[in-house]
């Protein structure tokens, strides 16, 4: 009996023993725990973020080359607009939705809506304005470059314009006024009251083939098969000149401050893309005052196919969600599209 309650005894200490032991390692364990949990949770901050690199020359020339050798006014009015890329959708499917309206009265209109000026601008120039809708990739990709690097992308317009004159497809015609300020190559329309987009191949016209823009959507209208320029039917843009918005408010400043609105550098409020601080200057500003209707804020993008910088496409799959997609198909035929013959206007 004696003998069995010692052998017991013996059990319960052991047994006490190895339930002490393994309550000190928890102990130990749980005070050690708040370290590593805030070690853990560190490691991400002390990494470097991922930084898009900046596009080379050669990808910011593909990337202007379907605007390239338009007006200088309707270029400033462009890349303003592509830091806005929600806006340009939703103005592109308004101005679907209101065919009927015309001259003053669809610029009254127009001036009621909560866009950026330079989008209600280019609803003067509704292939313009569609043409960026449908490709939309292109948009958030030029609209990320000027943010980011504002003047690599004036050099790029400028190095295109050099290239398509020596090969023999810019000078001035009936429709517009090719001149030298300098180094710069500006193009202006002949008649003041009129306006023409030329219509070209952009991966063309500029003499040695260039790469095709991934997924480009050739827009009947800007659109020509072969090496030269068209012109199609003016833009008359009278109507809307008593508007704050309307052509004579837009210009260039080719080193600086580049687009121009009433005379000073146009700034964007725009909070689509992140400034990654490539730029040396004004020309965008990513604080307040979007007034977009899309509500959604993007990160930084790279030169692709996708939608760069725009929020992963995210957006850009909401709005088309309502209708039409908002990129093409990304043929690039040889016949093309022709808008009309000479001088027409709209």
């Amino acid at each position: 009996m004696i003998a069995d309650a010692t052998v017991e005894g013996g059990a319960i200490v052991k047994c006490i023993k190895e339930s002490l032991s393994l309550f000190l390692s928890c102990c130990l364990v749980l005070a050690a725990a708040p370290g590593g949990f805030a070690a853990q949770a560190d490691q991400p901050a002390e990494q470097a973020p991922v930084q898009a690199a900046k596009q080379t020359p050669e990808q910011l020339q593909q990337l202007v080359a379907p605007i390239a050798l338009y007006p200088d006014s309707l270029v400033a009015q462009i890349l303003a607009a592509s830091t806005y890329p929600d806006q340009v959708v939703e103005a592109d499917r308004w101005l679907e939705e209101h065919k009927d309206l015309k001259g003053e009265k669809l610029g009254k209109e127009v001036d009621k809506q909560p866009w950026d000026p330079s989008v209600k601008a280019l609803v003067e120039f509704p292939s313009v304005l569609a043409n960026m809708d449908k490709n939309l990739a292109w948009t958030s990709s030029l609209g990320d470059a000027y943010v980011n690097q504002q003047q690599d992308v004036m050099n790029a317009v400028q190095g295109m314009r050099d290239r398509a004159e020596k090969a023999g497809n810019l000078k001035s015609t009936d429709q517009e006024k090719v001149s030298k300020q300098g180094q710069d190559i500006v193009i202006e329309p002949a008649d003041p009251e009129v306006v023409y987009v030329p219509e070209y191949d952009p991966w063309l016209v500029y003499g040695d083939p260039i790469g095709i823009w991934p997924g480009w959507y050739a827009y009947p209208g800007l659109y020509i098969g072969g090496p030269g320029i068209m012109f199609g039917l003016g833009f008359g843009i009278g109507f809307f000149g008593g508007f704050g918005w309307g052509w004579g408010h837009w210009g260039f400043g080719w080193h600086g401050p580049g687009v121009m609105f009433d005379r000073g550098a146009w700034v964007s409020h725009s909070r689509v893309f992140a400034n990654r601080g490539f730029n040396h200057g004004g020309g965008f500003h990513g604080g307040g005052g979007f007034h977009g209707s899309g509500g959604f804020h993007g990160g930084a993008g790279t030169h692709s196919g996708a939608f760069s910088g725009f929020n992963h496409g995210g957006a850009a799959r909401s709005f088309s969600s309502r209708g039409q997609s908002s990129f093409g198909g990304g043929f690039h035929g040889g016949g093309g599209f022709h808008g009309g013959g000479g001088g027409g206007h709209r």
